[in-house]
């Protein structure tokens, strides 16, 4: 099972610059999107449907705003939209299935950004989302969890960690939330393989040039559950591909 996270930062943009003939170099057997910022009605999904994708979307109840969506080759056996706590799923943030006795959950955690009051939103919000795999977990114990986590955990996960120290995305108690979701038994897939400096998937986009000096931020990850740490084979960042302001991660799974 070969499969991407990718935020798209809003996938109607992300077509116009050739979205689409990407997805037909086969990237992966399961496409995960966040901040897909469309309904699967505002979206011709034709040219995805005949690369053998079937499409799952879970939108924002605000237009052009977050949301998730899975493009999938392999038929899931029960698709679950939302994670039953309301304001999460009003934003559209979660979006789960389950492909035999393997569940994924694509997820769009909320950044802090904008403000104090979304800053307090997303500690609630990790805190829910910890609650709601673990209690997944006990039925469903091999999880996959795909998604843009607006964290960067570690120093090498970030080009400038002493000058952003105070910002969210890389504050203490962000990064303590993600080193205790390790510890809960999650596997950071890419550094599973991977233990290098300098390996991104976000570049501001209000600063053109940054990408083009790899000074970025590795905020999307893909986590397994210790059940399937034996099934990793591969993992990898794609700098290259370019529809948004992040890029895709990789991770290949054998059974």
């Amino acid at each position: 099972m070969r499969i991407i996270s990718y935020n798209v930062n809003g996938i109607r943009a992300a077509i116009k610059k050739g979205f689409i003939e990407w997805l037909k170099t086969d990237p992966a057997d399961v496409i995960c999107l966040q901040e897909t910022k469309a309904a699967r009605a505002d979206v011709d999904v034709s040219e995805i449907e005949a690369l053998g994708y079937e499409t799952y979307w879970f939108s924002a109840e605000k237009k052009g705003y977050s949301g998730v969506a899975v493009f999938t080759r392999i038929k899931p056996d029960n698709v679950f939209y939302g994670n039953g706590i309301m304001q999460s799923d009003a934003e559209g943030r979660v979006i789960r299935l389950d492909f035999g006795d393997i569940t994924l959950v694509n997820a769009y955690f909320p950044s802090g950004t904008s403000g104090d009051e979304r800053q307090t939103y997303k500690y609630q919000w990790l805190d829910e989302f910890q609650e709601y795999l673990l209690a997944l977990s006990e039925n469903r114990p091999k999880l996959v969890v795909c998604g843009d986590y607006n964290i960067a955990n570690k120093p090498i996960d970030i080009h400038n960690p002493a000058g952003n120290k105070k910002s969210s995305g890389f504050l203490p108690e962000e990064r303590d939330w993600l080193d205790k979701f390790w510890e809960k038994g999650f596997v950071d897939s890419f550094r599973a393989f991977n233990q290098d400096p300098h390996h991104y998937t976000w570049w501001s986009a209000r600063f053109p040039s940054v990408r083009e000096q790899n000074k970025g931020w590795r905020i999307d990850y893909i986590s397994v559950t210790e059940p399937l740490r034996n099934s990793l084979k591969g993992a990898a960042i794609y700098p290259d591909v370019k529809h948004s302001d992040h890029c895709p991660a990789f991770l290949e799974l054998s059974f």
